[in-house]
């Protein structure tokens, strides 16, 4: 694959004073979809606006298919980068139907050649009936694929995205998602977008870079980043696990007050060092056992299976188990070593 987007060593500074991105490298290639993951402040659409031209970079380079599009010295102008935004509120035109909306960006074309432009988006999107309808005669989510094919009808190198899904409803969300990432990976979609939830990022990603003040702590697959995170402020963001006080033993054995338990050091650890072992709820696993100290002290029920949480000698910890249990049941403790991470 080529790189469509390279941004190397960027800094960005509001008012030439408080930094907002720090040195921040990312690569992106052709046809890959990325999010930028993180909580409200972390400069993820700080970012977008200086990829799209409408931030100027403090430090850095960035090229796009190779092209130089801001580095100090030469910078090119949002309108002449060819890359295009989608925003959480749609930003249709009220006064316009919807083949108008679409049809927007391509006035250099014949009437002939938007007519038949409009009518491939909008199949594409699976909208080719609602084209004489205006934006508010249409639901969050009509309303978002006809923003998508505004977008990609004038065949942008590279598509922004801030928050594209935060504004449709949860029923119709997921089924969204699938539809637009299965849209981006037919007309090989190279594209950029924003989000603060972990569930939108894995479902619609194919890599994802997690930001923390300005700076990208940890950038690939979500597998990569939930089963291998390179800190504890990534394993914390991406959710789902708890933590238990250990020492290192050896290169892999750790003690704690669940007895030894093998991991991963994801850091460098002393010998007889204290430390802090990662366990996700599938490595917690319970059963009922009036003989053990332990108890479940919450229920949380998750549709298809039930979330637990154990007090272990004052330990809050995260389980799973293959049986229905109570709150208040005392249960016995088994932990599953294979991928347990030690910080």
């Amino acid at each position: 694959m080529s790189c469509a987007l390279s941004i190397k060593n960027l800094t960005c500074k509001y008012d030439d004073q408080t930094t907002i991105l720090k040195e921040l490298s990312l690569q992106v290639e052709q046809g890959e979809i990325i999010c930028l993951l993180g909580a409200s402040g972390c400069g993820k659409t700080t970012l977008l606006k200086a990829i799209a031209g409408l931030l100027p970079l403090s430090s850095g380079s960035m090229t796009l298919n190779c092209m130089t599009i801001d580095d100090g010295e030469h910078w090119m102008p949002p309108e002449q980068r060819n890359i295009g935004m989608i925003f959480q509120d749609y930003a249709l035109f009220p006064h316009l139907t919807v083949e108008q909306n679409v049809a927007f960006g391509l006035r250099e074309l014949s009437a002939t050649e938007q007519k038949a432009k409009v009518k491939e988006m909008l199949e594409l999107v699976h909208l080719e009936q609602y084209g004489e309808r205006y934006p508010h005669q249409l639901s969050g989510g009509q309303q978002q694929r006809v923003a998508i094919a505004r977008s990609l009808a004038y065949k942008p190198d590279l598509l922004l995205l801030d928050e594209p899904f935060s504004n449709i409803d949860t029923q119709v969300r997921h089924e969204l998602i699938g539809e637009i990432r299965k849209i981006f990976k037919q007309q090989g979609v190279t594209a950029i977008f924003v989000t603060h939830s972990r569930e939108e990022a894995f479902a619609f990603a194919d890599k994802m870079a997690v930001m923390n003040h300005g700076v990208i702590e940890q950038y690939g697959t979500a597998s990569e980043l939930y089963y291998q995170p390179s800190s504890k402020f990534v394993a914390d963001f991406l959710g789902g696990g708890s933590y238990l006080s250990a020492k290192r033993l050896s290169e892999t054995e750790f003690d704690t007050e669940l007895g030894i338990i093998e991991a991963t050091a994801q850091q460098p650890i002393e010998l007889d060092a204290e430390c802090e072992l990662l366990l996700r709820p599938q490595h917690v696993q319970i059963s009922a056992s009036e003989e053990s100290g332990v108890k479940v002290t919450e229920q949380q029920f998750m549709g298809d299976h039930c979330r637990y949480v154990i007090n272990a000698n004052g330990h809050k910890l995260f389980a799973s188990s293959a049986e229905a249990l109570d709150i208040d049941q005392m249960v016995s403790v088994k932990v599953e070593t294979q991928g347990v991470l030690a910080f």
